[in-house]
């Protein structure tokens, strides 16, 4: 685009990022003592802006659960950072790589290097730990990055700028704004990594517009995740951690359980008991500080929409009240709702949720399940309750997703020995610890020939002597 017709956001985001891209490019690979120095900052800039970037948060969405910012955001970040300090010298060493025995004494290693530049383009439901959690990985792996914040978060996101600028050089670490047209200039940028956190749909364009300059992606999607509730599964300990799990941020989470496959008997039991704990949890006062508001009225709306179909369409709703309610839609509460009787031409059953509306469909047969389930797209995550290994284990081959969490929900998501990412349509790629430090680096392979190896054997002219090495290679190979 001719630089004249760009907005002045678009052009502080181009100047943002060439400084970073001259500065990668001209000076070397940051040591390990610089990294260890710039996650310390970062560790730092956490603890002392903590209620700060708390406040931002809970302005941006109307009211957050305070607990559930500390412990689904701060915390997980702390946890993160500590676990990279203390491992990221053995990351970084040189990997020692078998050589094959035709080509000794020769070696191979595997050298771990920066990429360069890693733009970020972040959500808005946990604005902090999914803008700084990949970033992490991409500083331990010698990276500058650049942040995009959601439009959403508009407290949180200047906010966060501020205390960057305060602790990191701007060609180290740096956010940008959320004015119009800069989602769309970021995405276009020629990043040596792009990390994007959102639906589906709208990691489908970023792909595209990183496609064309060959950026590599990290996708982190979301989609429908099931929960399944075996035949062999406690009704009531499954009832109280699924109910957690979906109420967790109000629904607003990427991995939250999107419905719930029941054997049919059970299903009215299961439902009122699932209903219970959603109660005792947060009880029948919209002004509760535990329970957090959607974001935006136009998110309250959708949900509205898609709990009126449901209805419409034959679902029973298990909830203390409707989300019409004026207490409720002032604060922007909804209403933790159970929908008994959920069918898959439903609009609830045809598209991610993300809010309190959890709908619950019955099975006679696991087989059953696991057709629906691979009938549909890949899922970010997959939970299974109940006793039977046997069940357990087919649905674990049987089945392809993200992640899964066995007897609970969400847990495998803060495991920093474990990677995170989706498949197909839930996502492409991985982070957390050493997996978002390899995805964040270049693993270049280097071979060291030595000068005791005789491949000046095979150089031409070929005589008489070829035969019998062809046949010595092929014994080896």
């Amino acid at each position: 685009m001719d630089q004249s017709l760009k907005s002045p956001p678009v052009l502080a985001l181009d100047d943002a990022f060439h400084a970073m891209i001259e500065a990668s490019r001209s000076a070397p690979p940051p040591s390990l003592a610089a990294r260890l120095d710039s996650l310390r900052r970062l560790r730092t800039m956490l603890a002392d802006n903590e209620k700060r970037l708390e406040q931002a948060i809970s302005a941006d969405f109307g009211h957050r659960c305070a607990v559930e910012t500390t412990i689904a955001e701060t915390l997980f970040l702390q946890a993160e950072i500590k676990h990279t300090l203390k491992l990221l010298p053995r990351w970084m060493a040189p990997r020692r790589i078998a050589t094959a025995l035709q080509f000794w004494p020769a070696r191979n290693r595997l050298l771990p290097q920066p990429l360069g530049v890693v733009g970020i383009i972040a959500p808005w439901n946990y604005p902090l730990q999914l803008t700084l959690a990949p970033a992490i990985g991409a500083i331990a792996a010698g990276n500058r990055v650049l942040i995009k914040p959601s439009e959403l978060t508009p407290r949180f996101a200047a906010l966060l700028r501020e205390v960057i600028a305060a602790h990191f050089d701007p060609t180290v670490l740096s956010v940008t704004g959320i004015e119009d047209g800069v989602a769309q200039a970021f995405a276009a940028l020629p990043f040596d990594h792009l990390v994007f956190t959102g639906s589906t749909r709208v990691g489908r364009i970023v792909a595209e517009a990183a496609g064309r300059n060959l950026t590599p992606v990290t996708l982190e999607l979301g989609g429908k995740s099931p929960t399944i509730v075996d035949v062999s599964a406690d009704l009531d300990q499954a009832a109280e951690r699924i109910a957690y799990a979906k109420l967790l941020n109000a629904g607003q989470t990427c991995i939250a359980p999107d419905y719930v496959f029941v054997p049919e008997p059970q299903r009215d039991a299961f439902a009122d008991k699932l209903h219970r704990n959603m109660l005792q949890m947060f009880g029948t006062n919209p002004a509760n500080n535990d329970y957090t508001s959607i974001i935006s009225d136009r998110h309250y709306a959708r949900l509205e929409g898609l709990l009126r179909d449901a209805i419409a369409r034959g679902a029973k709703p298990l909830s203390a009240t409707s989300p019409e309610d004026p207490a409720w839609k002032k604060l922007r509460k909804f209403p933790p709702t159970v929908l008994i009787g959920a069918t898959p031409d439903m609009a609830i059953m045809q598209e991610e949720i993300f809010g309190p509306l959890l709908p619950v469909m019955t099975y006679r047969a696991a087989d059953e399940v696991i057709r629906y389930i691979n009938a549909h797209d890949r899922p970010l995550a997959l939970y299974w309750f109940g006793r039977d290994d046997a069940a357990r284990e087919a649905v674990l081959a049987r089945t392809v997703s993200g992640g899964v969490t066995i007897n609970d929900c969400l847990l495998h998501f803060a495991q920093m020995n474990q990677p995170m990412g989706g498949v197909g349509a839930s996502g492409i790629g991985h982070y957390h610890g050493e997996w978002g430090f390899n995805s964040f680096s270049k693993l270049k392979p280097v071979f060291y020939r030595s000068p005791f190896n005789r491949m000046k054997d095979l150089y031409p002219p070929y005589g008489t002597s070829i035969a019998r090495i062809e046949k010595l290679l092929r014994l080896l190979s």
